[in-house]
C-alpha cells in the first residue's frame, strides 16, 4: 500500500488549486446569500443538513464520521437515479470536494477511507478538471461495492475514464488487471440495463471481446451482435474480423444458424459454414442454408458429417446446386403476369417521339439489329419465349429457321446465337436443347456464339454431370479464334467462382501458347480470373503473368491487353493483404501497363471492403495531370467505386468525391466517372446520380456520353424505372444519327427493363450485408471493357455485355412450405429502418404495404411475415425463404 499517496498527491497535493476552488464560494458574501434566498426551504435544509455531514466526516469520533459518510452516500445515491439535471447533493457538496479530498489524504487506511474514496469518485463526476481520471482513481481506491448503484451516468462516466487509462497504461507497459475487473461489472450492469452498445464499445476499447460471449443472455444476443455487425465495417483489420468472429459465437451459442452462416460467408470462412451444417440437427433448417449458399454464388460440397442421410444430402446439394432457380423466378413472373413475350419495339416505344427519329429507325442496320439483339435478350432473360430467336417455324412461314440470326453480319450472329442462352437463362435442359441445332453450323460466328449460350445458362447453376465442360472442351483447341473465345467465355460463365481444377488444366496450357492470338489471351485470363474468383490461386496468377511479360510492345498498347491484369485482379478480389506479393510482381512489368496492373489489382483486392485508405490512395491516383496515352486512371476512378461500395456512408462520400473529378479531371478520368457511378448505384436509381449522368449524356467528348447511358442502363437495371427509360427515349431522338451512340442507348434501354423488371444486378444482398463475388466480378469485368468502348464493346466483341448474367438475379421473394412448394402468404414490404442500437424494438421497416408471396423488393426495402401462423426459417426475408407452421398460432374465431 506503499503507493497510495504518491498517486493520491499527484491529485490534491497542490494547496493553491484548493484555495482557488474555494475562494469563489466563500468570498462574495452578498451572492452566496443571494444564492441561498434562491432556494427553497427543503434545498435549503438539504444544502445546510450536507455541509454538516462534510463537518461531521471530518470529525475524530470515528462512529460520527462513518454516519455522516454513510448518510452523504445515501442522499448522493437516492437522488442519482434521474439524471435530467445534475442532481442536488452532488451541487451543493461542489464547494466541499477540495476539502473532502485535502482530508481523504490525511487519514489512516480503514473501511472509512474507502466510504470517503466512494463518495469522492462520485463527486469527481462533475468536478474533477478535464483528463484528470479523478472519478476513475477514487473508484479504484474506493470499496469493491456495487457499481451501478450510483446511477448510470456514473457508470458511463467510469467507463470513459477506464478507456484513456488503458491505452495510457498499455504504452507504458504497466499492468491492467485492476481495470478488467472494473470492466467487468461495468459491462454486467449495461447488459442488465439494455445498453449493449455501450457495453461492446468499452470491450473494444479495452481488447477484451471475449468477454461478452458470457454476458449476452436471450434476451439481448440479437441486438449485441446486430450492432457488432454493423460496427464492424468501420474497423480497420483484423479489428473487423474479431468482431465478426464474437458475432459467429454468440450466433452459434444461442443457436441462430442462419445469422451465424451469414457471417460466416462474410469472412468467407468455410470451416465456420461446415460448422453451422454439423451443429444444426434439423433438415428443414438446413434447406434454408443451402438456399442462403445458392445465392451468395459459392460452390460448397456437403458431404457425410454435414448430412448422413444420402437422399437428404442428394435433396441439399440440389438446392445449393441452384436448380430450382428458374422454377422460381416463373412462378414470381406468373404471378406478377408478365409471362408474355416482348420485342425489342415495345422497350424503344418510338411512337412516342416526335417524327425525326422513327423515320431514321426503320432502316435494317446491322448495328441496330444488333443492339435489338441485345435488348431482346435482357428483356427476356430466363423466361424462355421471345419474339425474334425462340419463334417455333409455323409462325414465321416454315423452315425458315433462325431468321433473326441472319439479319446480324458476322461477329453480330455470334451474340445472336449466344442470346438464347439468355433467353433460357437457368434452365439448363431446355437451353440446351435449343442451342444443339447451332453446334453444327457452317458459320464459326454461330458456333462461337452457341458455345458462349452454353456458359449463358449454365451461369449459376451446378450440374453433376457438367454439361458445359462435357460441350465446350472439344472446341477449346479449334484454329477459328472467335470459336475458341466463346468456349473459354462460355467455361467462364458456367463456372464462375467453383476453382475447378480440370477447367484449370484447360485453360492455363492456352495462355502460355505463344502462337495464341492476343483475345484469345485475354479472355482465357478473365474466364480463369473469374473460375478462381477470390482465391488467391498462386499457379493460375503464376500463369497470367507469365502471359503479361510474354506480351510484345504493340501488344500492351492494345486495349484487350488489360484484361489480363483485370483476370489476374479477379483472383484476388476483396482478398485485401493476400494481394500484395503479386502487387509486388507487377511492378517488373513494361512501364506501359505497370500503373494500371498496380490499379486494377489494388481495386479488385479491396472491393467491397470500405477501406478509406485505399479510396484516399485511388484519388491521389486521379489528381495526377498525365500525358495523353496514360491509362491508369481508368481502374483507379472505378476503384474508388469497387471500395466505398460496402456501405452507405461512404457510397455517399465517394458519389461527392466524383463529382468534384468530373470537374477538373482530365478526359481518361471523366470517361470513367460515369462508369463508377453506374457501379455504386446498381438496381438503385438514386435520383442525384440520375441527373448527373443525365447531363453527361449530353457531353461534347463521346466517350463521356457513351458510359454516361450505359451507366444510366445500370442504375436503373431491372428496375423499369420510368423516368431513365424516358430520359433513353428522347436520347434515342437526339443521338439518331449517330450509330455508336444510339447503339449504347438501345443497350441501356435492355438494362432498364431486364427480366421485364424482375430482376437486379446488385451484388449485395441478405439486406446490403453480402457481397457476391462472381456476381461482383461480373460488373467489374464489364465495366473495365466499357473504359475502352470504341475498341471493345463497339467493336467486335460485343459479347463481353453478356458477362451482366453473373450479377443478374431475381430481386424477389418466395416464401416456401416445408415440401418446398410455393406458399402464398401475406407480407408487409417496405423501405428498411436502420435499427442498430436502439432502445426496445423498434419497427425495422416504413411506409409499408402489404402484398402476397411472390413480391418483388426494390433496392433498400426490407420484407416482414404480416401473419404468425408461419415462422420463417431465415431472419432475412429475400430470395427462397422456408417457412414452417407455427405450432402456438391459434386462429382467431
Amino acid at each position: 500500500m506503499e503507493s497510495e499517496p504518491n498517486n493520491t498527491a499527484s491529485g490534491s497535493g497542490n494547496p493553491k488549486e484548493e484555495a482557488t476552488l474555494k475562494a469563489p464560494s466563500k468570498d462574495p458574501k452578498t451572492k452566496d446569500d443571494k444564492k441561498d434566498e434562491d432556494l427553497s426551504e427543503e434545498d435549503l435544509a438539504l444544502k445546510q443538513q450536507l455541509e454538516l455531514y462534510v463537518e461531521r466526516a471530518q470529525d475524530a469520533d470515528l462512529g460520527l464520521q462513518k454516519f455522516a459518510l454513510e448518510s452523504m452516500r445515501q442522499e448522493i445515491r437516492t437522488s442519482t437515479s434521474s439524471m435530467t439535471s445534475v442532481p442536488k447533493p452532488l451541487k451543493f457538496l461542489r464547494p466541499h470536494y477540495g476539502t473532502l479530498k485535502s482530508y481523504y489524504e490525511t487519514m489512516a487506511d480503514s473501511d472509512l477511507k474507502k466510504l470517503l474514496a466512494d463518495i469522492l469518485s462520485v463527486l469527481a463526476l462533475t468536478m474533477s478538471a478535464e483528463g484528470d481520471r479523478e472519478s476513475l482513481k477514487y473508484r479504484l481506491l474506493g470499496s469493491e461495492g456495487d457499481i451501478g448503484s450510483w446511477g448510470h451516468e456514473y457508470v458511463r462516466n467510469l467507463a470513459g475514464e477506464i478507456a484513456q487509462e488503458y491505452s495510457k497504461r498499455v504504452n507504458e507497459e504497466a499492468t491492467v488487471d485492476d481495470l478488467i475487473e472494473l470492466v467487468e461489472q461495468i459491462v454486467a450492469f449495461h447488459m442488465k440495463h439494455n445498453a449493449e452498445p455501450e457495453a461492446v464499445d468499452l470491450l473494444m476499447e479495452v481488447e477484451y471481446l471475449d468477454l461478452l460471449v458470457k454476458h449476452v443472455d436471450k434476451t439481448n444476443y440479437k441486438r449485441t451482435c446486430l450492432y457488432l455487425t454493423s460496427s464492424a465495417r468501420y474497423l480497420p483489420g483484423p479489428d473487423d474480423v474479431s468482431v465478426l468472429d464474437i458475432a459467429y459465437t454468440i450466433y452459434s451459442k444461442f443457436e441462430e444458424f442462419p445469422s451465424a452462416l451469414q457471417i460466416a460467408l462474410y469472412l468467407d470462412n468455410m470451416q465456420h459454414v461446415k460448422q453451422v451444417f454439423t451443429s444444426c440437427p434439423d433438415l428443414l433448417r438446413k434447406k434454408q442454408f443451402c438456399y442462403i449458399l445458392a445465392r451468395q454464388g459459392i460452390s460448397f460440397e456437403l458431404d457425410e458429417e454435414m448430412c448422413a442421410d444420402d437422399e437428404d444430402k442428394e435433396a441439399l446439394q440440389e438446392i445449393i446446386n441452384n436448380t430450382k432457380l428458374s422454377e422460381g423466378y416463373l412462378t414470381l413472373a406468373r404471378d406478377i403476369e408478365v409471362m408474355e413475350p416482348k420485342s425489342p419495339e415495345d422497350i424503344y416505344k418510338a411512337h412516342l417521339l416526335d417524327g425525326r427519329a422513327s423515320a431514321g429507325a426503320s432502316v435494317d442496320s446491322a448495328r441496330q439489329n444488333l443492339a435489338a439483339t441485345f435488348v431482346n435478350a435482357f428483356v427476356n432473360a430466363g423466361f424462355g419465349q421471345d419474339k425474334l430467336m425462340t419463334v417455333t417455324s409455323e409462325t414465321s412461314g416454315g423452315g425458315s429457321l433462325g431468321n433473326w440470326l441472319f439479319k446480324n453480319k458476322e461477329h453480330g450472329k455470334a451474340s445472336a446465337t449466344a442470346s438464347l442462352g439468355m433467353i433460357d437463362l437457368w434452365d439448363v435442359d431446355t437451353g440446351l436443347a435449343q442451342l444443339d441445332k447451332y453446334f453444327h453450323s457452317n458459320d464459326n460466328h454461330v458456333t462461337a456464339g452457341a458455345l458462349l449460350g452454353v456458359g449463358i445458362v449454365n451461369c449459376g447453376i451446378k450440374n453433376d454431370c457438367d454439361p458445359a465442360l462435357a460441350l465446350l472442351a472439344d472446341y477449346l483447341d479449334k484454329e477459328d479464334s472467335s470459336i475458341r473465345i466463346g468456349a473459354i467465355t462460355g467455361l467462364g460463365l458456367a463456372y464462375a467462382g467453383t476453382q475447378n481444377e480440370q477447367i484449370r488444366d484447360k485453360l492455363t496450357p492456352i495462355l502460355g501458347d505463344p502462337k495464341a492470338p492476343l483475345d484469345v489471351i485475354a479472355f482465357t485470363s478473365i474466364a480463369l480470373g473469374l473460375v478462381y474468383v477470390g482465391s488467391c490461386n498462386e499457379e493460375v496468377a503464376q500463369a497470367i503473368i507469365f502471359a503479361l511479360m510474354d506480351r510484345s510492345e504493340s501488344d500492351l498498347g492494345e486495349p484487350l491487353t488489360r484484361l489480363l491484369p483485370l483476370g489476374l485482379g479477379l483472383l484476388y478480389l476483396g482478398k485485401q493483404h493476400s494481394v500484395e506479393a503479386t502487387a509486388e510482381v507487377s511492378k517488373t512489368f513494361n512501364e506501359k501497363i505497370r500503373k494500371y496492373c498496380d490499379m486494377t489489382l489494388l481495386s479488385c483486392a479491396y472491393a467491397g471492403t470500405g477501406n478509406v485508405l485505399k479510396v484516399q490512395h485511388f484519388l491521389g491516383q486521379c489528381a495526377q495531370h498525365l500525358e495523353k496515352g496514360e491509362t491508369f486512371q481508368g481502374p483507379a476512378v472505378l476503384g474508388i467505386a469497387m471500395v466505398a461500395m460496402a456501405e452507405e456512408l461512404g457510397l455517399d462520400m465517394a458519389i461527392r468525391s466524383l463529382e468534384h473529378l468530373l470537374q477538373y479531371g482530365e478526359q481518361n478520368i471523366r470517361k470513367a466517372v460515369p462508369l463508377a457511378l453506374g457501379l455504386l448505384c446498381i438496381s438503385n436509381p438514386k435520383v442525384h446520380v440520375m441527373d448527373t449522368l443525365s447531363r453527361l449524356s449530353h457531353d461534347a467528348d463521346t466517350e463521356v456520353a457513351m458510359a454516361a447511358v450505359i451507366s444510366l442502363g445500370l442504375i436503373g437495371a431491372g428496375t423499369n424505372n420510368a423516368r431513365i427509360a424516358g430520359m433513353l427515349r428522347n436520347l434515342s431522338s437526339y443521338y439518331y444519327k449517330e450509330a455508336s451512340l444510339l447503339f449504347c442507348v438501345r443497350i441501356a434501354q435492355g438494362f432498364v427493363h431486364m427480366g421485364k423488371g424482375l430482376l437486379t444486378l446488385a451484388p449485395y444482398h441478405s439486406e446490403r450485408f453480402l457481397l457476391s463475388p462472381t456476381a461482383l466480378a461480373g460488373l467489374v469485368v464489364l465495366l473495365h471493357a466499357c473504359l475502352d468502348m470504341k475498341a471493345i464493346i463497339l467493336g467486335k466483341y460485343h459479347y463481353v455485355l453478356y458477362f451482366v448474367v453473373l450479377a443478374m438475379q431475381p430481386r424477389m421473394l418466395l416464401t416456401v412450405d416445408e415440401n418446398l412448394k410455393p406458399l402464398a402468404v401475406p407480407v408487409r414490404v417496405g423501405q428498411a429502418v436502420d435499427v442498430v442500437g436502439q432502445a426496445g424494438r423498434p419497427k425495422t421497416i416504413t411506409g409499408f404495404q402489404t402484398h402476397s408471396t411472390p413480391v418483388l423488393l426494390a433496392a433498400g426495402d426490407r420484407a416482414e411475415l404480416a401473419t404468425e401462423k408461419y415462422i420463417p426459417l431465415s431472419p432475412i426475408l429475400e430470395g427462397f425463404v422456408i417457412l414452417k407452421e407455427n405450432p402456438d398460432f391459434r386462429e382467431e374465431a
